[in-house]
């Protein structure tokens, strides 16, 4: 395995990572309840997706 000759400094170790961070999911509205949802994914609110009935959701009495 490689060892190297020279350390490298902490500005750049930092160069090198700044393209490491968190992205936010992309969200859309709900074509039957209009609740943010994300892509390909069923509606936690109304259960439907794509527009057609996926899980029939109980109502809370």
């Amino acid at each position: 395995m490689a060892h190297p000759k020279h350390k490298h400094s902490k500005t750049r170790r930092d160069k090198r990572r700044t393209h490491y961070k968190a992205v936010a999911p992309t969200l859309s509205k709900c074509s039957n309840c209009g609740s943010a949802i994300m892509y390909h994914h069923v509606c936690p609110e109304c259960g439907f997706y794509r527009g057609k009935l996926a899980i029939e959701k109980e109502v809370a009495a």
